[in-house]
């Protein structure tokens, strides 16, 4: 397993690494098989593990943490917050109230004294991210967290946490993990080249574009949308969708290029996101130990310049074929108000 440098923190961290969002009931709900995998993981040279306070509620931490007793020294610890956890008020969001009060409860379930990575899990539009970056900058002074991120946000807006950084003296997000596949390739127009203009590390998240990529949906086969990823999100795999009709005309394409050079399609899919010179790090999610073998299997792969060119050809360069991220959607689309004036002020004349 290759190391690169995460940016500019000094810290190197493996080109693969453990995602753990399908540890815990969403997916595998086995203890003891996760941490099987997680060892697995460490063992082949990963050192770098990624999970969230949200996944399964909570539960994906508690197994990671149970997971690295006597290993945590050797491993670089990522994990996030915003989304909700559990009912009532100020339980979600990047206000410097619940991030001080629930990064506290990440360092009990994740049975550590510090986070390597502490990450924004998604922008939040009712915080001043001046106060974002005024907590994560305490954080990183007392000792809890080492260096902080951001997760799936715009280009604007990482360059607006830049410039505020700077600004008021502030320590700066050095690392964004967005979604990134060959069915995904929106961050490549201007997420990925201001990461590397800003020397930001990047970790991309579902290479396998949410299991489509697995080389399980196939164009003309019935797919089962009530097990697996199709049950967690049935509109993302219901082939009567065009959009899911397309993705499925394309996985056909790949799986061509796949077979042309003698390697499987998540092989494929996960070759190509390494390629990027802007890419840290990929993040691989395994429910299961063969799973993360499958995955392992391609880490060598390299892919050359004419099958590169055939990807372009099939999904052009910074083409999103699907919206990728179905747990976000920015408020000035969202929000009408947003987009529209009175209707009294709509006319020009």
């Amino acid at each position: 397993m290759r190391y690169r440098v995460l940016g500019g923190t000094g810290i190197e961290v493996s080109v693969h690494c453990l995602g753990t969002m399908m540890f815990g009931a969403v997916g595998n709900p086995d203890h003891e098989d996760c941490a099987r995998i997680i060892h697995a993981a460490l063992d082949q040279g990963i050192n770098f593990i990624d999970t969230a306070d949200m996944y399964s509620a909570g539960e994906s931490e508690e197994i990671v943490g149970k997971a690295l007793r006597g290993r945590r020294d050797d491993v670089v610890l990522a994990t996030k917050v915003h989304f909700r956890m559990g009912d009532g008020p100020n339980r979600s969001g990047n206000s410097r109230r619940w991030i001080i009060r629930e990064v506290e409860e990440s360092l009990k379930r994740l049975q550590t004294d510090w986070i390597d990575l502490y990450q924004i899990h998604r922008p939040d539009h009712t915080t001043d991210i001046e106060e974002t970056l005024s907590a994560l900058s305490d954080l990183v002074h007392q000792g809890k967290i080492r260096a902080f991120g951001c997760s799936t946000f715009p280009a604007d807006e990482i360059v607006e946490a830049y410039h505020v950084a700077e600004r008021r003296g502030l320590q700066r997000f050095r690392t964004e993990q967005p979604p990134y596949s060959l069915l995904a390739r929106g961050i490549e127009t201007s997420v990925l080249p201001v990461c590397q203009r800003l020397g930001m590390g990047v970790l991309t998240w579902s290479p396998l574009a949410s299991g489509f990529l697995t080389g399980r949906y196939r164009k003309g086969q019935p797919i089962d949308l009530a097990t697996g990823r199709a049950a967690l999100t049935p509109a993302r795999f219901d082939p009567s969708l065009s959009v899911n009709a397309t993705k499925l005309d394309i996985v056909e394409q790949l799986v061509e290029v796949a077979d042309g050079i003698g390697c499987s399609l998540p092989e494929l899919a996960v070759a190509f996101t390494v390629a990027h010179p802007g890419v840290t790090s990929v993040i691989i999610g395994p429910r299961t130990t063969d799973q993360l073998e499958t995955l392992l299997k391609g880490a060598s792969l390299t892919l050359d310049d004419a099958t590169l060119d055939r990807i372009d050809e099939i999904v052009p360069p910074g083409t999103n074929v699907y919206h990728p991220d179905g747990a976000w959607r920015s408020p000035v689309l969202v929000d009408t108000t947003r987009r529209r004036r009175p209707f009294a002020d709509r006319a020009a004349a």
